[in-house]
């Protein structure tokens, strides 16, 4: 049986995005919801051939309710850690139908969506080992908003440091509260899963940049996943008119690097290729945090503190912004000094 992937191709700038919707009005997001924005971004680079798979989380509550949904396309709710295991079965599934003569012989688009708490921390373990089948296509979407924010915006494992949660709110005893460094995953899928012919980081503020990687990771064909950064008005504590600039200003400050990782060919884009080249100075991150009600309790010393982390991302690591690793000579050069 044919397990060929449907063809395509990237848009050509905005003006040649089709007009078509398949994540439709009436759901109930918040005012300024960039992970909203992500879900109709990523229906609408897919096409209508498609099917999707919603984990528990934000996505899922505010975009079903009783006998009604946003989605055009067939859709499932699945379990808060199974984004992977979802996929996985529903690819294999599609195969199995057509081998048998039940459905159609057609290539069929599988996304299966989590939040960082249901894909970052929960669902880590199964969307690595769905990421393992190279027989499968399927494309795995994280959004990002930093917090378990369906549940009244908990720590996460992909939560920035020191960021004002209810599981770390600043206090008089001790100010920083969360003091773990946010979770590299796309570094850590792309770098562990040779079989896994894609990876990529996104931000929708670029939108027509969001859907073509959507689009090349579904045209690849074999397992493929996509990290996307989406601001909270909720729990960012921001007015919801700024969720375009914090996107903006993630990349530009470099807290948010945009690379894809084909074939173990990694590849900068956009902003952040520019910031690595030099063409353009990467922002001063004061000017993402403080936009931001969960980062009011920072002194001077934490934004520097903050700065001091981003700096050394793109100064001493071994690829900038994406692998975290320091060769064993530039650790004795820096004792030296």
């Amino acid at each position: 049986m044919s397990t060929q992937t449907q063809v395509l191709e990237p848009f050509k700038g905005v003006k040649k995005v089709p007009l078509e919707e398949y994540f439709t009005a009436g759901h109930r997001t918040c005012q300024g919801c960039e992970s909203a924005l992500v879900m109709k971004l990523m229906v609408k680079a897919a096409g209508p051939r498609t099917i999707v798979l919603g984990s528990t989380g934000c996505m899922y509550v505010a975009n079903t309710t009783y006998y009604s949904t946003s989605w055009v396309v067939p859709w499932m709710h699945t379990q808060l850690g199974s984004s992977g295991s979802a996929a996985l079965g529903t690819a294999a599934g599609l195969k199995a139908l057509m081998r048998k003569g039940k459905i159609k012989e057609e290539p069929i688009n599988v996304i299966a969506f989590c939040g960082d708490g249901g894909g970052a921390d929960m669902g880590l373990s199964a969307i690595s080992a769905a990421l393992t089948h190279s027989e499968y296509n399927f494309l795995i979407l994280l959004y990002d908003n930093e917090s378990y924010a369906n549940t009244d915006i908990q720590v996460s494992g992909l939560t920035p440091w020191g960021a004002h949660t209810t599981f770390s709110p600043p206090g008089s005893m001790r100010r920083i509260l969360h003091r773990r460094w946010k979770k590299n995953v796309a570094g850590m899928l792309a770098a562990g899963h040779p079989e896994c012919r894609y990876v990529a980081t996104v931000c929708a503020s670029y939108a027509v940049d969001m859907m073509n990687k959507v689009r090349k990771a579904l045209s690849i064909g074999g397992p493929t996943f996509i990290h996307s950064i989406d601001p909270c008005p909720k729990g960012w504590d921001y007015d919801p008119m700024l969720s375009h600039e914090l996107g903006e200003l993630a990349v530009l400050t470099g807290v948010w690097p945009l690379y894809e990782v084909e074939n173990g060919v990694l590849k900068l884009y956009g902003k952040t290729k520019a910031i690595a080249e030099g063409r353009q100075k990467r922002l001063p991150v004061r000017e993402y945090l403080l936009r931001q009600g969960r980062f009011a309790h920072f002194t001077d010393e934490d934004i520097e503190y903050f700065q001091s982390k981003i700096d050394e991302m793109w100064e001493k690591w071994l690829i900038p912004g994406v692998i975290p690793f320091r060769k064993e000579l530039e650790k004795e050069l820096e004792k030296e000094e």
